[in-house]
């Protein structure tokens, strides 16, 4: 614990993060689960006996929460304030004109998502220690604090302002980044793609803190080696981010045709459409 309270310093410190919101302008930021791919759950309790409940997309989670995916399984989250998912609504709350003007009713949306993200691979164990969003009235400040357990995730963080904090703790260590994409396991291993993430790790019994910049790739086994990334890790990682970015939702139109002519006959009761 007290190793893990330096670690934390040292981050903070290395990334001069100082939030400066008051207390009353910092309100609690919310988990929104946009998809869900195999068996994943969700437990608000902690110890063995803690309670696991299935999670679908569409649910909402807050700070305490913890989300376990089974080994084929993968949970992409959104962390920050609220946002507009269609999962989360019993029916759709707007419309849109049909592509055909003989056509009417109601036309899905996409939705757009310009906060972090996070994605859960398979096996793999993250409980949401902090998330908090404050506005200042000049800038956006959020803080979130993740404990990754077990296995792996992938981040994609929008750029924060400088008070705001993006922490990674892990049984080992801790990780901080700022607006990046990167990749790191409950181990230590960690993989940038875009900017940089600041990582205190042990290292042989030893406290290590490296900067893994663009297009690397530390690992705390065997010594600690900074390497290059592999090309197919590059091209696995550009396309969870390209995931990451489209279309949440399989594309579901409730429009109908209304050059149809649909009738029911005075006899049988049975309906039917003619052209």
């Amino acid at each position: 614990m007290k190793y893990m309270r330096k670690l934390s310093l040292a981050i903070a410190c290395g990334l001069a993060l100082a939030v400066s919101g008051s207390a009353q302008d910092i309100k609690q930021g919310l988990a929104t689960v946009v998809r869900v791919t195999g068996e994943a759950s969700y437990t608000l309790e902690s110890g063995p006996n803690a309670k696991w409940i299935p999670l679908v997309a569409g649910k909402i989670l807050q700070a305490g929460a913890t989300i376990k995916t089974e080994p084929d399984a993968m949970v992409d989250v959104v962390l920050g304030a609220k946002i507009d998912m269609p999962q989360a609504q019993a029916t759709p709350d707007r419309i849109g004109l049909a592509p055909d003007s003989a056509v009417r009713g109601m036309v899905d949306y996409r939705p757009s998502v310009e906060q972090n993200m996070v994605r859960l691979s398979g096996d793999t164990t993250l409980k949401i220690d902090k998330l908090t969003v404050s506005d200042t009235g000049v800038d956006t400040v959020s803080d979130t604090e993740l404990d990754l357990k077990h296995g792996r995730i992938f981040a994609s963080v929008k750029k924060l302002s400088a008070a705001s904090q993006y922490l990674v703790k892990i049984p080992n260590g801790i990780a901080g980044v700022r607006g990046t994409l990167f990749a790191i396991d409950w181990l230590g291993w960690c993989a940038c793609i875009k900017n940089s993430v600041l990582e205190s790790v042990l290292v042989d019994g030893k406290p290590v803190t490296v900067l893994v910049r663009e297009g690397n790739q530390f690992n705390p086994q065997g010594g600690g080696q900074t390497l290059p990334l592999t090309p197919d890790l590059i091209y696995l990682f550009r396309q969870i981010a390209i995931a990451l970015d489209t279309l949440y939702v399989p594309q579901v139109s409730f429009a109908f045709d209304r050059t149809a002519l649909c009738f029911v006959s005075p006899t049988s009761g049975a309906v039917a459409s003619k052209k």
